[in-house]
C-alpha cells in the first residue's frame, strides 16, 4: 500500500536534540506530528519509523530515538503530505525546515501540547488511525 501518514510523537520532557543539519533544536514537552508519505510502501517505511535500530537518514530519525510514537495516521493511496502539512500550519507551531527539505513546505513537524487536539485535528482531515502500534 502507497500513501501519507502522520506519526504522533510524545517528548515526555524538553530536550535540545541534534537534528543533522538543522543543528541543535530544542523540543518542549508535548507532542509532535510529523507528516510523510511513502509511495512504494507504506507499511514498511512506518516499520522503519517504530524501529530503534536504523541509520539516521531523515530528520524524525534523530528525534525517534529519544521520543516515543504513541499514535499513527494514515491516508493510504494519496500523497498529501504537503496538504497535510500546510493544513497543520494553520492551527499548530512548527520546526522549520524540518522534514520539508524536498518540497517548498515550511514545515512536517508540528507541535502541540493536547494529544486530543492533534487527534480531532488529523480525523477532521480525514485520516485515519493506522493498526500499526500494538494496543
Amino acid at each position: 500500500m502507497k500513501g501519507s501518514y502522520v506519526l504522533i510523537i510524545e517528548m515526555d520532557r524538553e530536550m535540545e536534540i541534534e537534528v543533522g543539519r538543522l543543528g541543535p533544536i530544542i523540543f518542549k514537552k508535548g507532542y509532535y506530528l510529523y507528516v510523510g508519505s511513502a509511495m512504494n510502501g507504506l507499511e514498511a517505511r512506518i516499520s522503519r519509523h517504530l524501529s530503534k535500530d536504523k541509520k539516521m537518514r531523515w530528520h524524525v530519525d534523530y528525534i525517534l530515538g529519544i521520543g516515543k510514537i504513541v499514535d499513527i495516521y494514515i491516508k493510504p493511496h494519496e500523497r498529501v503530505e504537503c496538504l497535510i502539512a500546510e493544513k497543520l500550519s494553520r492551527i499548530f507551531d512548527s520546526i522549520p525546515k524540518f522534514g520539508s527539505s524536498d518540497c517548498k513546505c515550511r514545515s512536517h513537524l508540528f507541535y502541540s501540547r493536547n494529544l486530543k487536539q492533534a487527534k480531532d485535528t488529523l480525523s477532521s482531515l480525514g485520516l485515519m488511525r493506522g493498526m500499526f502500534l500494538n494496543r
